[in-house]
């Protein structure tokens, strides 16, 4: 049952002293290519650095997450841009808006969002979104975008509305999710991810963080990515199989990443 973790943090201290018994676990339970997200200019280097060392298993994307557009250094851009062209780097951010955390100014948090979404235009390469407690703030800026030009993008770890998904889908992206749809408490996200149609979907973890049920309260890893996949398929209803092979070719497709399973 071939999966891919669309979304995680390899880089991270928490995976500082055994990411080498992470992937492998990861592997054992099927998970054939896993996407590790650059935060910072530094954190794009070692995630580009990570996929160098795992080639064929672990790919990586590059740019300033919103909440640390603050501690961007002056040449800090230009890195991203020189490592976007890396051939194991897959797309952009993750970028977009956070208004949850009062890290960063929301105007430069934007100006970040808008940078990310014109290189992605210009290289060809997709760019992954993040949005917290800026869910109306952030399609606005992806519809002024999508007005200009056609966009390649997946709004990552979504949790929003069933009204939200739907313009999601409109402005052409995907939609990825984590362990929070294993979560009691969200029928209504489940409920929202049963909708959807199969072609736009993807599960990740965005490990070390939201461990699914049964590990919630853990450390986070790649192999739970297949508790998130088991939510997923009963929501689509279909068998875990299945779902697997969707998400897979999904993400094989948006990525541009070839397994031997896909």
């Amino acid at each position: 049952m071939p999966i891919i973790d669309t979304h995680c943090h390899l880089d991270e201290e928490a995976f500082a002293n055994d990411v080498d018994k992470v992937i492998a676990a990861a592997q054992e339970v099927g998970v054939t290519a896993i996407v590790t997200i650059g935060t910072d200019a530094a954190s794009s280097r070692r995630s580009v650095a990570l996929a160098e060392r795992f080639a064929g298993v672990v790919y990586s994307t590059v740019g300033i997450h919103p909440n640390y557009t603050a501690e961007a250094k002056p040449g800090d851009w230009d890195v991203i841009e020189e490592l976007a062209g890396h051939s194991s780097v897959v797309a952009l951010g993750e970028t977009g808006l956070d208004r949850y955390w009062d890290y960063a100014p929301v105007e430069l948090q934007r100006d970040y969002f808008t940078r990310h979404i014109e290189l992605s235009h210009r290289i060809g390469k997709p760019f992954v979104v993040h949005c917290r407690e800026a869910d109306e703030e952030t399609r606005g800026m992806l519809r002024d975008a999508a007005a200009k030009h056609t966009l390649n993008a997946v709004m990552h770890s979504f949790c929003q509305s069933q009204a939200s998904a739907e313009e999601c889908l409109q402005l052409g992206l995907h939609l990825s999710f984590t362990g929070m749809l294993t979560f009691r408490k969200n029928d209504e996200l489940r409920a929202v991810a049963g909708s959807l149609p199969r072609d736009r979907i993807f599960v990740e973890t965005d490990a070390p963080y939201l461990a699914p049920m049964p590990n919630r309260g853990k450390r986070n890893e790649p192999a739970f990515v297949r508790f998130t996949l088991n939510s997923l398929a009963e929501a689509q209803g279909l068998e875990p199989e299945e779902m697997a092979q969707v998400t897979t070719a999904n993400a094989c497709r948006f990525f541009g990443i070839e397994t031997s399973d896909s």
